[in-house]
């Protein structure tokens, strides 16, 4: 599967919100880096971390696909004839 073609597939429910969460997270370390007013070093370094964790949440996150097996096919098969 190409990378674009995985990016178009449907991304599970959970993975959505750790994806919004990333986001929210690298908004935020980004936002306080970029603040005009002198911060503490402690305070950056936090902040810098928070960015990277939230983009590479949000990267992979993204990356997830929702792909049922011929397993849960099967289970789901044999859930609906009961």
């Amino acid at each position: 599967m190409k990378i674009i073609e995985r990016y178009k597939k449907p991304t599970p429910k959970f993975f959505r919100i750790l994806r919004n969460i990333g986001i929210a997270l690298a908004t935020a370390g980004g936002a306080i880096i970029a603040a005009p007013i002198s911060i503490p070093a402690t305070i950056i370094t936090i902040a810098t971390y928070m960015t990277v964790a939230g983009t590479v949440a949000t990267a992979v996150s993204q990356a997830v696909t929702k792909n049922e097996s011929s397993f849960e096919k099967n289970i789901n098969a044999e859930s609906d004839e009961l």
